[in-house]
């Protein structure tokens, strides 16, 4: 294929298209009008010979080629844009730059809000691109470079992936202010006896509260199994569960709804944890939005 007859403001187009599956959304997102993106999808299908986007009862679905292309397109966007974005002549306080950033839902309800306020004050034209991936995709997003920065804890990357820790967390347990053990001393009896809400997605509980009662033979009764953190006060507040959940998160919430206690056993510590991949150690833009996040850590 000839490059120089493809305009590349199609892959924008395409990339915006895959992701939202709708015309009519795309257009909005991209600024054009409904014909004209419907004219930039005819064009790629002749280019990519290949219908992309099939209709459907809700919307479009996207063909086996499209699914091929959603995977390679966004990390080629990113290269493209970096080049005509010389990092060494990066400005936080002039750039438009956006950034994609792992955090799970829970991260960005602690750090979000300071983050933010950095970014208002020293850099209003960034933009961030959030995303909740599990462990595994992290380093997998890291290593495709689909990803700036990423904060989880207990990932187990190449060497090729650089970390700092951020701050030190623990796990207590949760649970609404009514509850009738929420005002005593929470045994080990008690705590076992209680139907537990756990949350799947994240590793730390299952490490420093599954996996320390497993080594013991013992195991909670999991009433109720969520893949996100922000739905765990609204549970507990109108039940009788628990939950095991970081400290950071329960003193963040915790009130005069809910009560946190500590776990009835011993459970260590862990590290919340900033990596990014060695290939922008001399990048000035990633230095300074590793800077930004660790400066919105000590808001905690």
């Amino acid at each position: 294929m000839n490059l120089r007859t493809v305009d590349l403001n199609l892959l924008v187009a395409l990339d915006t298209m895959l992701n939202e599956r709708h015309i009519t959304r795309a257009a909005s997102r991209l600024g054009l009008s409904q014909p004209a993106v419907s004219n930039a999808l005819g064009r790629l299908r002749h280019i990519f010979k290949d219908e992309l986007l099939v209709r459907s009862g809700s919307g479009m679905q996207l063909t086996p080629r499209a699914e091929e292309l959603k995977q390679s397109i966004q990390p080629l966007l990113r290269q493209i844009e970096r080049v005509f974005d010389a990092d060494t002549s990066f400005e936080a306080a002039r750039s438009s730059r956006t950034f994609a950033i792992r955090l799970s839902d829970l991260l960005e309800f602690l750090l979000l809000p300071a983050l933010l306020d950095n970014l208002r004050q020293e850099a209003p034209g960034v933009g961030l691109d959030v995303l909740h991936l599990p462990p595994a995709k992290t380093v997998d997003a890291l290593e495709k470079d689909e990803i700036d920065l990423a904060v989880s804890m207990g990932l187990e990357p190449s060497s090729a992936i650089r970390s700092a820790v951020l701050f030190r967390d623990r796990m207590v347990c949760l649970m609404r202010n009514s509850h009738p053990l929420a005002h005593g001393e929470l045994t080990r009896e008690a705590f076992l006896a209680q139907r537990h809400l756990k949350v799947s997605m994240s590793p730390a509980d299952l490490r420093f509260a599954d996996d320390v009662l497993a080594r013991e033979g013992l195991e909670r009764n999991v009433g109720l199994n969520v893949p996100h953190w922000l739905i765990v006060p609204q549970v507990l507040v109108r039940s009788d569960l628990v939950a095991v959940v970081p400290h950071r998160f329960a003193a963040a919430v915790a009130g005069r709804s809910l009560v946190l206690l500590d776990l009835p056993f011993a459970s260590g510590s862990f590290e919340w944890t900033l990596y990014w991949h060695r290939r922008h150690e001399g990048s000035r833009a990633i230095a300074w939005l590793r800077d930004a996040m660790q400066r919105a850590c000590l808001a905690l």
